[in-house]
């Protein structure tokens, strides 16, 4: 009885046993695909970490590559920029002194060329005056003196001069003109003014006239008199309107109305000056002049009319 149980229980057990091992084999077999895709992803991943650390490490050797060109481009850059700082930058500096010197030297040669326009135009003046000097000389002496119960005027080298009596002079026109000049020179100007006005008046037709003309204009001058000095200037320039000492008489005119506070009149008289002797030292001192005004300095050369009776009286 108990085989035939056991038998039973065998047969009853064994269609269960058989449907479970078939279930666990289906299991496995899934187990074992699945097993073989994780597999399979597994060398896939390892593929693509593979090919990516290959990239990367080209990537850091191109960047390395990168930087040592980018090194080696900027260090000859800048051995460029010094080469080209020492083959350009210095001589330029060197170039600039140069300039800064030869502009110097310029300056002082046109300083130069000045002060011997300025030299050269006293020494012509000296020189026209030494030939009217010798011109006088050469001059047949003046006829004695006439018998005169006047008063004389005792001139300086203890010559006599009838001054009072309007008789003809004692002396003659170059010592006259010396005596004054020396008087001028030393201070005495109102004996040198006397002396002048005596040479005009006994030698009025000589070369040196406008000289004497002048400087009785200049010693008026000189003592602030300007109405007085205005008036003899414009006497040099009507009566001698061709002679060395125009374009002195016109300077020393034009200061005076200045002083007188007629600059207008002042400054129409240096614009006229420089327009006549636009070479003469003292155009360049009628152009400091104007400026000194205010005033602009003409540069353009235009012919003046000439004769007294083209000039205004001012």
């Amino acid at each position: 009885m108990f085989r035939g149980i056991l038998l039973c229980a065998l047969l009853c057990v064994a269609p269960l046993s058989y449907g479970a091992s078939k279930e666990i084999q289906e299991l496995q077999r899934d187990v074992a695909q699945l097993q073989d895709q994780i597999k399979q992803l597994q060398q896939a991943q390892d593929r693509q970490f593979a090919e990516i650390r290959v990239l990367v490490q080209q990537a850091l050797n191109a960047s390395t590559d990168a930087s040592k060109s980018v090194a080696v481009i900027q260090s000859g850059f800048q051995q460029n920029m010094r080469d080209q700082e020492s083959k350009v930058v210095t001589p330029v500096v060197g170039l600039n002194s140069r300039m800064d010197s030869m502009s110097q030297d310029m300056r002082t040669l046109q300083q130069a060329v000045s002060d011997l326009t300025g030299l050269m135009s006293k020494m012509q003046a000296q020189l026209v005056d030494l030939n009217n000097s010798i011109k006088v000389m050469a001059a047949p002496a003046p006829p004695p003196p006439a018998p005169s119960g006047g008063a004389g005027i005792s001139a300086p080298g203890g010559n006599d001069m009838n001054a009072g009596s309007g008789g003809p002079p004692s002396i003659s026109a170059t010592d006259l003109y010396n005596n004054a000049n020396r008087d001028r020179a030393g201070g005495k100007l109102d004996l040198s003014l006397q002396e002048y006005t005596d040479y005009l008046r006994w030698y009025g037709n000589t070369d040196l006239a406008p000289n004497a003309q002048y400087y009785i204009a200049w010693i008026h001058a000189s003592q602030k008199e300007y109405a007085k000095a205005i008036q003899e200037y414009d006497a040099v320039l009507e009566k001698y309107p061709d002679n060395n000492k125009t374009p002195d008489a016109m300077y020393g005119k034009g200061v005076a109305l200045v002083q007188m506070g007629r600059r207008t009149d002042g400054a129409r008289e240096f614009q006229e000056l420089i327009k006549r002797f636009p070479t003469n030292g003292l155009a360049s001192q009628s152009c400091t002049q104007l400026k000194n005004m205010g005033m602009n300095c003409p540069s353009a050369r235009s012919a003046a009319p000439k004769g007294a009776a083209a000039r205004r009286k001012k």
